[in-house]
């Protein structure tokens, strides 16, 4: 197998053997096909992603002529419109601002207030599950749980939701790395349907403001009244809602069927679901929702003696560095009572995941409701796997309840 190759299934299957490999042969190297330096280890990946000289952009700082890219797409416009104007994508001092005035609605309260409701619903959906005998759990359970929650953080109505997850794979899928045509058109088309949603929705919350994240942000401002944009609102809260569920979701589904792989630690967690914190967090290591996350460097750097210029673009591989053996005892054995778990799943610096908080609290309800209410769970038939890599999940995870 080749060390690094995100296209091959094989590679996509268990990707890790080959970030062994890839480990072992050095700190940094650069991968041609996309035009990348792969960093593989956990203290690199963590130091980078602290580290000012990379940013998520670099229009802040300079052109795409300045910085030797091509501009995108003309066509592909609303796509960057929406992306360019969250948080995750942007530097100090817009990202600064930003974060600071949506903390000021995403506050610990709002999100320790949404735990009844959580629970309430992931045992709603697992009684479900139940009453079937069994079914998908990627469908049943772990996809409407957290897209249903942050439409309720958000004010999204009810009646207005069954877009939500489809818009969000749709924008989602340009965030692999060389997307193709028809993939960017998915994104575009999503990007303008999802933003004119949302204008309408922040144009009815600033007529009636509710008791939600939305008229939050409309709300929000700081000591200089400086307050969110139209656009700014609009894209923080289609980031919210890919970001809240995308990796919840594929942490559920990735987390059961290792699971099941590992029958013994599976049974360790049904009789003592005292575990389940740290299964969470030992799920989200041993197979991670977020495979790579791309920077671009904005002042030369320099790793292990190769120099690496400015206008390159650094691919931390979060799979790799969440198995290095520097930093995790036997990293390949799937231990639900490891407790030094230094994990980078939620990312590190100023762009740590802002929901992180919420997507413990879901992961949690859904595990605990799954363990108590359908105890014989059990692998109906092996899953495929999507043919994504950056963002690595199941099409789907047969399940039966006996």
């Amino acid at each position: 197998m080749a060390a690094f190759d995100p296209w091959d299934p094989d590679f996509l299957a268990d990707p890790y053997p080959s970030y062994a490999e890839l480990r072992a042969r050095g700190r940094v190297q650069y991968f041609e096909p996309t035009n990348q330096w792969l960093v593989p280890h956990h203290a690199d990946v963590s130091a980078l992603l602290r580290d000012r000289r990379l940013g998520r952009t670099y229009q802040h700082r300079f052109t795409h002529e300045d910085f030797g890219r091509t501009a995108p797409a003309p066509e592909h416009e609303p796509f960057h419109t929406l992306n360019d104007h969250g948080m995750l994508d942007l530097e100090p001092p817009d990202h600064t601002r930003i974060r600071r005035l949506v903390s000021k609605a995403f506050t610990p309260r709002t999100v320790d207030r949404l735990k009844p409701y959580v629970a309430r619903l992931a045992g709603e959906l697992v009684d479900g599950l139940v009453r079937s005998g069994g079914g998908d759990l990627l469908t049943d359970v772990a996809e409407p749980l957290p897209v249903a929650v942050i439409a309720e953080m958000l004010g999204i109505p009810e009646a207005d939701r069954a877009p939500l997850r489809p818009w969000s794979a749709d924008i989602c899928g340009m965030y692999e790395l060389s997307p193709s045509e028809d993939t960017a058109a998915k994104a575009v088309r999503a990007s303008v349907e999802f933003s004119d949603y949302l204008r309408e929705l922040i144009a009815e919350r600033r007529k009636e403001p509710g008791d939600d994240l939305i008229s939050g942000l409309i709300a929000a401002h700081d000591e200089d009244d400086d307050r969110l944009t139209e656009q700014e609102m609009i894209s923080t809260a289609v980031l919210l809602l890919n970001a809240g569920h995308e990796a919840t979701v594929n942490a559920t589904v990735n987390g059961w069927y290792a699971l099941f792989r590992n029958p013994a630690q599976l049974a360790a967690l049904r009789a003592d679901h005292s575990l389940i914190p740290t299964a969470i967090e030992e799920l989200m290591r041993y197979d991670t929702p977020l495979q790579l996350f791309e920077r671009w460097v904005l002042d030369e750097i320099e790793i292990d003696g190769t120099t690496i210029p400015r206008g390159a673009e650094v691919a931390m591989l979060f799979g790799s560095a969440n198995h290095d053996p520097d930093v995790f005892q036997a990293p390949d054995r799937l231990d639900l009572t490891r407790r030094d778990n230094p994990h980078i799943s939620f990312s590190a610096g100023i762009h740590y995941c802002i929901g992180a908080p919420l997507a413990r609290i879901e992961l949690a309800a859904s595990m605990t409701a799954l363990l108590e209410r359908a105890p014989t769970l059990t692998l109906a038939a092996e899953p495929d796997r999507k043919p994504n890599f950056v963002i690595r999940g199941l099409e789907g995870l047969r399940v039966t309840v006996g």
